[in-house]
Order: structure tokens, then C-alpha cells, then sequence
């Protein structure tokens, strides 16, 4: 048996398994802790989405530990890839002792402290910025966190600068340089939003009585917007441009036009009510990431922001969809009669 005390190995690949180890060349544990990503999620790319990595990385890793076992992992057809009794077997046998590992190295001793600077977008300071930060406050007090506000695209520059450590931005759509690491948070959809007294329900026919609220177009959700409005009224041109969400709420709650925004967020939609009305297909959709350099994905300081921000996303979730039944891993959910909503609020 290997010295690794913790991980209990069955006989029958207990050889290969320490051999694996041993090597001059040994496996990380992050492959470990990829291939059990895989069998729990059910594929590589919902592994991928769980880990942060691209379906290829998570394809090379996986291609990596077969190497080092000598042994293949998965049977690959056309279509899937079946994972083979050995992998199961492994995946089973490391699973307690990753997570084992997992909870000390979340542990707030040793002592998480310093300084890092944090970017995210206007949505994100009024939302769930404050329940991320008490959780830091709460887990780790001696961590000073300054946060900065930006644009999606101002913050990436500072990151790749390095004047942030970290931020949390709506992920670009191309240009996603491998030389950061991309923690999903959320999925908000984008709504038409129109005054709660008002009559139509396509955005043609609400065209015709109210003005147009451009959400500003130098942002991503504002190009995402506008894009979208171009394909159904190409000639229709914005009366008012706002780079706020809020103000074009309030603006529409109060008669002054229609807009298409992300989903608006409580309170602002109980304080100025608006009716939200689904948008025709192909649907847009925006991805909030938290985007940190890759050099820093194991970052102490870094991390306990990443986790924080996905403990805020995960509690707006339950919040705004309490009876929405979770997939099981490799199993669809039993139906509730409503589709379950990917929204966090913002």
C-alpha cells in the first residue's frame, strides 16, 4: 500500500495507483479531482462549467492521468465518452480523501489576510456585493478587500494590467484568453420591460406608443440590447441612453418608454414596478464570471473572493426560486409543471 494514509485503494488497482503516484512526473491532484467533476456531472463539459476550464483542458487532464495509469479512463465513441470500471473504481475510492483535502485547505487557519483589489460591474455593487463581503468579513477578518466599480471591458484591461486581482464582469462573448481563470456565477436572461399600465404584448406593438430607453451600447449587456433590437426594428433609434439598469427601470415604471435589460433585480422592481415580458426566440442571455489571472487560480486571497461570490450567486438563486428542483447529476429533474429559472437576482 502507498503512503498515502488517507486514500483508501482497492487490490485490484492498488499497484497502478501508487506506481501513479510515485512517478517522477506524478499526476496532480486536480486531475483526480477532474475525473471525479466528470462522473458526478455526467460530461466533460459540465465538469468543465464546475471546475472553471475549457472542455479541452478538462479533455487533456483526463488524457494525462490515463497516461500516467497506462491505462484508458473512458471508451470513446462517436458521441460519448462511458467512463470504464477503472475510472469509476478511482474516482470512488479518492473521493472522501479530495474532499478531505478540499476542507482544510478552506479552512480560516492558516490565517487568510492582506490586501486585494476587486472589480465588478455596477449590477453586481448593489447586489451581491454586500452578502459577498460579509461572507469574507465573516469567514476571514484579517482579508482588506477594495472594491472597485467598471464596465465589463475597463475591467479586464485593469486585470491584465494588474492593477485588480479580481473581478466580476459579464463574460465576453470572444477573446477569452487562456491566461485567466473563468468561474461562472450566474445566467440572467435579458426581458422587455414596459410600463405596468401599458397594453401591448410584442415589442412591435409597444413600439408604436412608447419611446425607446437604450441601455448603452458601450457596454456588453447594452450591445447585447441593442443587437437584439436591431434584428426585430433595425431602424428604431433610443430617445434617452442610460448606462444604468436601475434608472432605466425607474424611467419605465414611470411611463417614459420601453427598454430591454437583464432581468431586473429586487428591490428596484418592487420600489418601481414594470411589466416584463419574454423576448421572442433566439432569447439573449448574459453569463456573470468571476475572472482572476490563471497564475493566481490557487491564490488564498483570490479564492476566498471567488467562493464568497458563488456562495451570494447560489443563495439569490435559492431566493428567487425556492421549489425549483436541482438536476440530479446524470439524471433530469422530476418535473414541477414550471421551468426552472437559471436567474440569480442582480
Amino acid at each position: 500500500m502507498c503512503s498515502m494514509q488517507s486514500i483508501t485503494v482497492t487490490k485490484s488497482f492498488e499497484t497502478t495507483f501508487c506506481s501513479a503516484i510515485h512517478n517522477e512526473n506524478s499526476m496532480k491532484l486536480m486531475f483526480l479531482a477532474t475525473l471525479d467533476a466528470i462522473l458526478r456531472r455526467g460530461s466533460f463539459a459540465a465538469a468543465a462549467e464546475e471546475i472553471g476550464l475549457t472542455p479541452s483542458a478538462v479533455s487533456l487532464q483526463v488524457k494525462r492521468l490515463e497516461e500516467h495509469l497506462g491505462q484508458p479512463l473512458f471508451v470513446r465513441s462517436a458521441r460519448v465518452a462511458q467512463p470504464t470500471p477503472l475510472a469509476r473504481e478511482l474516482a470512488l475510492s479518492t473521493r472522501d480523501a479530495l474532499a478531505a483535502l478540499e476542507a482544510l485547505r478552506h479552512k480560516s487557519s492558516p490565517i487568510v489576510s492582506g490586501r486585494v483589489v476587486l472589480g465588478t460591474i455596477r449590477t453586481v455593487q448593489s447586489s451581491t456585493l454586500p452578502p459577498a463581503l460579509h461572507e469574507v468579513r465573516r469567514r476571514y477578518p484579517e482579508l482588506v478587500v477594495r472594491a472597485v466599480q467598471g464596465d465589463s471591458d475597463g475591467l479586464m484591461q485593469q486585470l491584465k494590467s494588474g492593477v485588480i486581482d479580481a473581478a466580476v464582469i459579464i463574460r465576453p462573448s470572444a477573446g477569452r484568453s487562456g491566461r485567466f481563470h473563468w468561474h461562472p456565477l450566474a445566467h440572467e436572461r435579458f426581458v422587455l420591460i414596459a410600463p405596468p399600465d401599458s397594453k401591448g404584448n410584442s415589442l412591435t406593438e409597444l413600439l408604436r406608443v412608447y419611446d425607446w430607453i437604450q441601455f448603452d451600447p458601450a457596454l456588453v449587456s447594452g450591445r447585447m440590447a441593442a443587437n437584439y433590437l436591431h434584428r426585430v426594428a433595425p431602424r428604431m433609434r433610443g430617445a434617452v441612453e442610460l448606462d444604468s439598469i436601475d434608472t432605466i427601470v425607474a424611467l419605465v415604471s414611470d411611463g417614459l418608454g420601453i427598454s430591454i435589460v437583464p432581468k431586473p433585480r429586487h428591490p428596484i422592481s418592487e420600489v418601481h414596478p414594470v411589466r416584463e415580458l419574454a423576448l421572442s426566440q433566439p432569447a439573449q442571455s448574459r453569463e456573470i464570471v468571476f475572472v482572476s489571472r490563471a497564475l493566481d487560480v490557487d491564490n488564498r486571497r483570490v479564492t476566498a473572493i471567488r467562493e464568497a461570490f458563488a456562495l451570494a450567486y447560489a443563495s439569490a438563486e435559492q431566493r428567487s426560486n425556492p421549489r425549483s428542483p436541482e438536476e440530479s447529476l446524470g439524471r433530469p429533474a422530476k418535473s414541477s409543471g414550471k421551468k426552472p429559472s437559471r436567474n440569480a437576482p442582480r
